[in-house]
């Protein structure tokens, strides 16, 4: 490849960046129906066609969003259970996940409500999906066989927790209850 196409690949890389940065920061601030081309092209300072010559529509870029944010997952999940004390483990990875969702709830919506084409548990999964739900499968002994089904209901429960408590359907004072009542009876299944 030569120097030319290399600088023109990184700059696509950083034009593709910018526009899921700001797509993710315009959500944050005013939700994801405030996310348009038209809005995204002025934020970022390039013309529509820019866009969808990186994606094909608004979809396309919660897809991206979302594949970022399961980088971040993966990587504050990893820390607090590396950080975890002995027999905290699970507890301080159900913790972290649920800061992370109510810490960023227009990511997580982009991750685990809207639409995307990311696919969990097949051969196209993506790595940093694979990476986030490694961490949990992590926090089961090695040697049990159910360690990953473990790790499938409890990345349910945090889920339902986390989008209900956001939606105000659940108090969110009542969370570490129920945070205790799903480690306390998977700990010991």
């Amino acid at each position: 490849m030569s120097a030319i196409s290399e600088r023109r690949e990184r700059e696509r890389a950083q034009r593709h960046q910018l526009i899921v940065t700001a797509a993710r920061d315009l959500a944050e601030a005013e939700g994801w129906e405030a996310v348009t081309t038209r809005r995204l092209a002025e934020r970022v300072e390039y013309s529509q066609p820019v866009l969808y010559s990186h994606f094909a529509g608004k979809d396309a870029i919660v897809s991206a969003v979302a594949l970022d944010g399961m980088g971040e997952l993966a990587d504050h999940l990893r820390r607090a259970r590396e950080a975890a004390g002995p027999g905290q483990v699970l507890r301080a990875v159900c913790r972290a996940y649920l800061d992370f969702a109510a810490e960023r709830p227009a990511l997580y919506q982009a991750m685990f409500v809207l639409p995307t084409d990311l696919e969990f548990g097949s051969a196209e999964t993506p790595a940093p999906l694979r990476e986030a739900f490694g961490e949990f499968v992590d926090c089961f002994p090695p040697d049990d066989e159910r360690r990953e089904l473990l790790a499938e209901v409890v990345w349910s429960a945090l889920h339902g927790m986390a989008v209900l408590s956001d939606s105000r359907r659940i108090p969110a004072a009542g969370q570490e209850d129920r945070l205790d009542l799903l480690v306390g009876r998977i700990a010991v299944s």
